[in-house]
């Protein structure tokens, strides 16, 4: 008896939530893309974490903390520059190909919800993120060998005008988008930038 009251429920239930409209299929698709990239972001995050405990591993003790610091400054001061200048210079809507700025900061606002749309907030995170592992990258070839004022200027010159410069060819509409390069896993993004 229980059992088939439970079936009932349940096929009862599914119907309505089988019966949706578009619109909420289109609101839910934000949610997840939104949500995964979110998840994505935090988790490319915590490679500033793996790349400050690798640098600080093959390094000598007494690099350490430098070693650290800089891996910290890495993303707060490209966080900060990101978020001023580097998503207007990666996103500026129409451009020329190789340079355009939209603005600074990230829009309030972002388009209507629907599938394949990104709130500009979510994709802030996400891109600097990159940005900031991309600036790391080099920290663990410097390591002992900079000083910290040095690191720091070239950290802010990557993350604030040549990451979003890069990233605007070919993920932003720029001329490599135009030309139909395909960017595996930010091979050139990210990488070679790095």
């Amino acid at each position: 008896m229980k059992n088939k009251i439970l079936w009932t429920i349940f096929f009862c239930l599914g119907s309505f939530l089988l019966a949706e409209d578009s619109l909420t299929v289109d609101i839910n698709a934000y949610a997840i893309d939104n949500f995964f990239l979110f998840i994505a972001a935090v988790l490319v995050l915590f490679m500033q974490a793996g790349f400050a405990m690798l640098e600080a591993g093959l390094n000598s003790s007494k690099n350490t903390v430098n070693i650290l610091f800089k891996n910290i400054m890495d993303l707060s001061a490209g966080a900060l520059l990101y978020y001023i200048i580097g998503y207007g210079l990666m996103y500026p809507g129409d451009g020329n190909g190789w340079f355009a700025f939209a603005g600074m900061g990230v829009s309030a606002v972002g388009d209507s919800p629907g599938a394949g749309v990104l709130f500009p907030q979510v994709d802030w995170l996400f891109q600097v993120a990159f940005a900031a592992t991309a600036a790391t990258i080099v920290s663990g070839a410097v390591a002992g060998r900079m000083k910290f004022s040095a690191y720091l200027i070239y950290s802010v010159i990557l993350t604030g005008f040549i990451y979003p410069i890069s990233g605007y060819w070919k993920w932003g509409g720029g001329w490599l988008d135009q030309l139909g390069f395909y960017d595996f896993a930010g091979s050139l993004v990210v990488h070679a930038v790095g």
